[in-house]
């Protein structure tokens, strides 16, 4: 009955992954999709900066044999996402006991950052996939004289790289796990020390210039603030899973079930440098530098053993019956939250799918031209493509998914010089045409909307036909010869 029960629960908690599975893709989706929609052979070239593009290697062939519906495009995250699951799973078996090892993958599924990027169109379900194989790698190393399997760890280390750069923050913590366990045994450390560095060395070569160019251009990716402290809890403790804790802890101690003799030091150290070095690494270097990295996709680096450790902390609850207590109350109370919550079905970011539909059957009625100001903060420090190529750009990714039928004209997302000089032009050429046209951008863009407004308004008149998740479309129609004499 118990191993039902916690199937069940693994299976509801797995569930809330499909809520919002037909959302509309959200702005780097968008990208991933334009990476892949050409031929094999330019997916190097649609990267926009060295990369190694695994993901878009595995996405490609996909979409050729099922499709590329926001359904199908989903569908190889949720594979590897399953997978991040069971290698947690089994890795947490070799730590704790089953039922608590169960409760790990339950906590995992559920936590918010996990349910985003488990039906991602990015490829962090592919990094947490290799996340949870390293440290399955690990564990395995614990008892374990293997050269191969040392081998297999460095590699997989390495691979966790492939998926995203700014996951090399969890090396440290991988390193530190690696001294704990094999502490003690130092012939057999430093043999697979060696065995380990050279594997991550060989897989780590193709990941190098991605890096340096990431280094050397931080300040041209930041798009988020600065982050707060509070955010650090909340990612390391949701409320409903602190709240259900406590209750079964007061229930243990009031049966005297809790058991706070014997605590493993080395276990404790490999659960919290999983789940504490990843995540501070990141806080500190958005707290204190300018480049903003704090980002909730990025944090899903530390969930795994952020899992591990609350996996932990129910060790301390000697009662099997409380254990499957606290999975069952944790299920239910945080399934019924994300399927009562109302942007639950809208995958927790903005699209451009309604603002676009809405400007394509506008302006093809008359093959109005529409400015579109770019949604990446690298538009900013690049020139503009112009005509046909704005389209087929990275810089205008949602339009490759979301397709428009007429002219447009390509701004970058701030105010800036380049701005001015397009603008200037194309607010000109139009005047002269007495042609209409619209403008659009995310809010971000919106100082931009102003300066258009009020350099058109001597020949335009200017209506807002809507904002659709924070996209704000305007019309600008030209006044006849009376009202521009007036």
């Amino acid at each position: 009955m118990p191993s039902a029960l916690y199937g069940l629960a693994l299976a509801v908690s797995i569930s809330v992954w499909f809520i919002a599975i037909r959302a509309p893709l959200w702005l780097d989706e968008t990208i991933s999709f334009f990476q892949i929609k050409g031929r094999f052979s330019e997916i190097m070239a649609r990267q926009g900066w060295p990369a190694v593009p695994v993901y878009s290697f595995i996405l490609w062939p996909w979409v050729r044999l099922v499709g590329s519906s926001e359904i199908a495009l989903r569908i190889p995250s949720i594979l590897a996402m399953l997978g991040a699951v069971y290698l947690l799973y089994r890795a947490a078996r070799q730590l704790f006991e089953r039922d608590v090892a169960l409760i790990a993958a339950v906590v995992f599924c559920l936590h918010p950052i996990v349910v985003s990027a488990s039906i991602d169109v990015r490829p962090y379900a592919f990094g947490a996939l290799a996340i949870t194989a390293s440290i399955l790698a690990l564990v395995n190393l614990r008892d374990n004289d293997s050269n191969w399997l040392a081998a297999l760890f460095g590699l997989s280390a390495a691979c966790i790289l492939y998926f995203q750069f700014l996951f090399i923050v969890i090396l440290p913590a991988l390193a530190i796990c690696f001294i704990t366990l094999k502490i003690g045994k130092r012939k057999i450390f430093l043999r697979q020390l060696a065995v380990a560095l050279i594997a991550f060395a060989i897989a780590f070569l193709p990941v190098i210039p991605g890096m340096q160019y990431l280094l050397h251009t931080s300040g041209t990716h930041v798009f988020s603030e600065a982050p707060k402290l509070v955010e650090v809890g909340q990612t390391l403790a949701t409320k409903r899973l602190v709240l259900v804790l406590a209750a079964v802890v007061l229930v243990a101690a009031v049966r005297r079930r809790l058991d706070l003799k014997e605590v493993d030091g080395r276990q404790i150290l490999f659960c919290a440098s999983l789940a504490l070095i990843p995540i501070l690494i990141l806080y500190g270097v958005s707290a204190r530098t300018s480049v903003h990295v704090f980002v909730h996709r990025y944090r899903l680096i530390a969930v795994p053993g952020i899992a591990l450790c609350w996996a932990l902390m129910i060790t301390r609850i000697n009662s099997r019956t409380l254990r499957l207590l606290f999975c069952v109350m944790l299920v239910l109370i945080t399934t019924y939250h994300y399927y009562t919550l109302p942007d639950s079905r809208s995958h927790g970011a903005y699209t451009w799918k309604y603002a676009l539909g809405f400007v394509d059957k506008n302006a093809s009625t008359d093959n109005a031209p529409v400015i579109i100001c770019s949604d990446l903060p690298e538009s900013d420090y690049v020139s503009m493509p112009v005509g046909d190529a704005v389209k087929d750009s990275a810089l205008f990714a949602p339009l490759a998914y979301y397709k428009l039928r007429v002219p447009v004209v390509a701004l970058p997302r701030k105010l800036n010089d380049e701005t001015i000089r397009i603008g200037s032009q194309f607010l000109q050429d139009a005047a002269q045409r007495h042609e209409r046209f619209l403008a659009v951008a995310f809010d971000a863009s919106y100082k931009t909307l102003g300066w258009i407004v009020s350099n058109a308004s001597p020949s335009y008149q200017v209506r807002e036909l809507g904002v659709f998740d924070k996209i704000k479309v305007l019309e600008f129609t030209f006044r006849n010869q009376a009202d521009v004499s007036r």
